[in-house]
């Protein structure tokens, strides 16, 4: 190898993935780290996920927008939230109708993106690109939203966190992530609200009976989680309405976000936040320039699963180590002084 003295920027060659019929996901995503493009991303991403998700100082922020759901993401996020790897979800109001629906059992079906969509709609069937649901799924879930929001206070306005944590308490399904959060009291922050079935189907009750939402109920109290907060970590699956209200609550604090990832297919050419690039955000004061981030540009129902996997395959390969180590000073009689 030939180095010349003024090519200092020639530090680390790119190492070909060499990939075995017996790796597990962490050798697989770490197989790829090492070499250009979308897999380096991927491979970083789960590298700071995993530092991420070690970090006891961190409060874990989760942004998901896009039609996660409806493709098959939902356990992996309700998993997340179980296994205290989600503080704060911050989310769209069509993913949580999407999450009800599966979560009362109505699930969605493999479809066809090149269907007759008229066809489609004489059939009764809604599509979401490659991913099929029966329309009349809606009217059970109107039954369900009528039925619950009855029982909601009328005394005072509840806010929309207050209000998704209603759902999820009349939810009897362990994969639902309204069900998660609830079970483990994390906040569900759905900024745009309205913007969704569950705010049509609250506005049709708000017709006839009394019911206040605050759309500004719960700022104060995400607000407070910021400014406890000693570090802050952020995944940001798309963008939207989700990355932006959790973005924008560290320009009231004097801190920035430690860690971000960001998986997306948009581009930062138009303008718009999904693709904005989070050097960009340091521009406005949410990251600090010294932050641990990277953005993949790819499929979110490839890229998410890859690292979320990576990372869990790691904290337990730590967590096992971490253990065999304490066995083996436990056996020789001497207390480990980090219990």
């Amino acid at each position: 190898m030939n180095i010349t003295e003024g090519q200092s920027k020639l530090v680390k060659p790119i190492v070909p993935a060499e990939i075995e019929d017996d790796m597990d996901l962490d050798e697989f995503v770490g197989a790829l780290s090492g070499c250009g493009f979308g897999a380096r991303r991927i491979g970083k991403a789960a590298d700071i996920y995993t530092e991420m998700l070690s970090d006891e100082k961190t409060v874990k922020f989760f942004g998901l927008a896009g039609a996660m759901v409806p493709a098959g993401m939902r356990k992996i996020i309700a998993g997340l939230i179980r296994d205290g790897h989600i503080d704060v979800l911050v989310t769209t109001g069509a993913n949580m109708v999407h999450d009800a629906l599966e979560g009362l059992y109505m699930p969605h079906f493999v479809g066809d993106d090149n269907a007759n969509d008229a066809e489609l709609r004489e059939e009764g069937i809604d599509r979401i690109y490659d991913v099929y649901l029966p329309d009349n799924h809606f009217e059970d879930f109107e039954g369900f939203m009528q039925e619950i929001m009855a029982d909601l206070p009328t005394e005072k306005p509840i806010s929309i966190a207050e209000f998704m944590r209603h759902m999820g308490k009349h939810i009897d399904n362990p994969d639902s992530i309204l069900r998660a959060a609830y079970d483990m009291n994390i906040p569900i922050y759905c900024p745009a609200f309205p913007d969704s079935v569950i705010g049509l189907q609250a506005w049709l009750y708000k017709e006839t009976k009394p019911l206040v939402i605050d759309a500004l109920g719960d700022m104060h109290e995400l607000m407070d989680i910021c400014w406890e907060a000693e570090k802050a970590g952020a995944v940001f699956v798309g963008g939207g309405v989700p990355k932006n209200y959790t973005l924008q609550t560290m320009l009231v604090t004097p801190r920035e976000f430690d860690y971000v990832i960001q998986l997306t297919m948009d581009t930062p050419q138009t303008g718009g936040l999904s693709g904005a690039t989070l050097d960009e955000a340091v521009s406005w004061g949410k990251v600090n320039s010294e932050s641990k981030t990277v953005t993949v540009y790819s499929d979110a129902t490839i890229t998410l699963p890859l690292m979320v996997g990576a990372a869990r395959a790691r904290l337990k390969k730590k967590a096992g180590v971490k253990q065999e180590k304490k066995s083996d000073v436990d056996k020789d009689g001497i207390t480990d002084p980090t219990d």
